[in-house]
C-alpha cells in the first residue's frame, strides 16, 4: 500500500473526527520514525506524549509479547500480576495510598470527578458537588471532562451538558474565591496547561490554592494526564511543587503506545470508590499492565532526572535560532510551548515541520514539543537543524 492508497482507504471508512497532516508513519525505533516511502522524521511529539520511551524500545515490545502469548484479557474480578505489580511501583513513586486503572485520560478524569463527588456525599450528603476548574484548562472529551474543561469553545454542540463545574481564572487567588461556595467539593487543574499553550502554574499560587483546599475540606485533584510519568522531569510534575493531593490522574505515557489511564489517591480517598460504585472492563489488561511496568523499567529516577536536561537543552537551542516566527520557549521537562510570532500560525508552521521531516504539535497559539523521554542528543540535534532551516 502507498500513501495514496492508505489515504483514500482512511477517507472511504473513518468518520471525519481527525483534521490529519498529509503524512503516514509505518514504523520507527525511539524518535527516529519512517513513512511509507522510508522518508525520515524526527519524533517532536511521542503520539501528544504517549510514546514515552520512543518507538519499538525493546524492552517494552518483549513485555508485550510475552504477556499476550501468556494471557491477553481477563475480568477484574480475578487476580493477575502485572496489575498488582504495577499498582504498587505507581503508589511507592507517587507517595499516594491507592490506584485505579482506566484506558484514557478523559475517563481518568471522569473517574477523579467521581471520587470527588462520593467522597463529599459520603462526609457532608447532597448539595455539595460543584468542582472548581481553571479556564484555559483541557480535562478530556467526554460529556463529564469537555464542561470541566475551562475554554469556551469546547461547549458547544453537544448540549445539555452535566451541570457542576465552574472556571476561576489561573494563577488568580482572588478569582478562586468568587467562585466558590458552600456547595464546592474540590478543585481540579493542571500543573502545566499543556492543550491550553503549555503554560506551568506558579509555585506560589499552588501552594496557596493547596492550603486553600485543606481550610475548606475540598480535594485536590491535579490533573496529570499529559505532564505525569516523568514527562516534566519528575515522575509527577505535582513533586516540584511541595504539595501533595488528594487525588491525581495520570495516562498518555504510563504505558507507552497502549491505551491506559487512571488516578492515585492518598489514604483518605482510597476507600471511598467502593466495589459497584466504579468500573472499567479493560481498566489494568494485563497486556498493557505489562507494557507499563516496562515503561516503569525504563523510566528510572536517573532517566527522568536527565528529562530536565534534556528540556533545558531544547529550549535553550531553540532560543539561540534566532527565529522571527518564534518567540519565547516555556515549560517543565520535555514539555515545552513555543511562542508563534509573525503572520503564520502555530498551525501552518506546524505543518510546515511536518512536511520537512519534523513532527511537532499545537497548544493553544504556539508550538507544542513533546519528544520522547528517551530522545537522544542527535535525534535532539537533527530536529533542531530541521526546524531552523525550515523557520529560517
Amino acid at each position: 500500500m502507498d500513501h495514496q492508497q492508505l489515504k483514500e482507504l482512511d477517507n472511504t471508512y473513518f468518520m471525519p473526527t481527525y483534521g490529519r497532516f498529509d503524512v503516514d508513519i509505518d514504523h520507527g525505533h525511539g524518535a527516529t520514525l519512517y513513512d511509507l516511502s522510508g522518508k525520515e522524521y524526527i519524533d517532536f511529539s511521542s503520539g501528544i506524549g504517549v510514546n514515552s520511551i520512543g518507538c519499538a524500545h525493546p524492552r517494552w515490545v518483549e513485555a508485550i509479547a510475552a504477556q499476550a502469548a501468556k494471557l491477553g484479557h481477563i475480568s477484574n474480578l480475578f487476580y493477575t500480576q502485572p496489575g498488582a505489580r504495577l499498582a504498587k511501583i505507581m503508589c511507592e513513586r507517587s507517595g499516594m495510598a491507592g490506584v485505579f486503572f482506566s484506558n484514557s485520560g478523559a475517563e481518568a478524569n471522569e473517574g477523579a470527578i467521581k471520587l470527588a463527588r462520593k467522597w463529599s456525599f459520603d462526609k457532608y450528603g447532597k448539595g455539595r458537588g460543584t468542582i472548581i476548574t481553571l479556564k484555559n484548562s483541557f480535562h478530556g472529551r467526554t460529556a463529564v471532562t469537555l464542561k470541566a474543561t475551562g475554554q469556551e469553545v469546547f461547549h458547544n454542540y453537544f448540549y445539555p451538558f452535566p451541570e457542576g463545574f465552574r472556571y476561576a481564572e489561573a494563577g488568580d487567588m482572588a478569582s478562586l474565591e468568587e467562585v466558590s461556595g458552600h456547595d464546592v467539593c474540590a478543585v481540579m487543574l493542571e500543573l502545566v496547561q499543556g492543550e491550553g499553550g503549555v503554560r506551568p502554574m506558579e509555585k506560589a499560587y499552588v501552594q496557596a490554592l493547596s492550603a486553600l483546599c485543606e481550610q475548606r475540606d475540598w480535594l485536590l485533584i491535579i490533573d496529570e494526564v499529559q505532564s505525569g510519568i516523568g514527562r516534566t522531569g519528575t515522575f509527577f510534575a505535582y513533586q516540584q511543587y511541595g504539595i501533595v493531593p488528594d487525588v491525581v490522574t495520570f495516562a498518555k505515557g504510563v504505558a507507552g503506545g497502549l491505551p491506559m489511564g487512571g488516578f492515585l489517591a492518598n489514604e483518605k480517598c482510597r476507600g471511598v470508590l467502593t466495589a459497584g460504585t466504579h468500573g472499567s472492563t479493560f481498566g489494568g489488561n494485563p497486556v498493557s499492565a505489562a507494557a507499563a511496568l516496562a515503561v516503569m523499567e525504563v523510566l528510572s529516577d536517573e532517566t527522568i532526572a536527565a528529562v530536565a536536561e534534556k528540556g533545558a537543552y531544547l529550549r535553550q537551542k531553540i532560543a539561540e535560532l534566532g527565529l522571527s516566527c518564534l518567540g519565547d520557549t516555556r515549560g517543565l521537562g520535555l514539555m515545552i510551548g513555543v511562542e508563534v510570532k509573525g503572520e503564520r500560525s502555530n498551525k501552518e508552521l506546524a505543518a510546515l515541520l511536518i512536511q520537512n521531516g519534523l513532527l511537532a504539535l499545537t497548544g493553544g497559539k504556539d508550538l507544542r514539543l513533546l519528544p520522547p523521554l528517551t530522545i537522544t542528543r542527535e535525534e535532539m540535534d537533527k530536529g533542531l537543524a530541521i526546524m531552523a532551516q525550515v523557520l529560517r
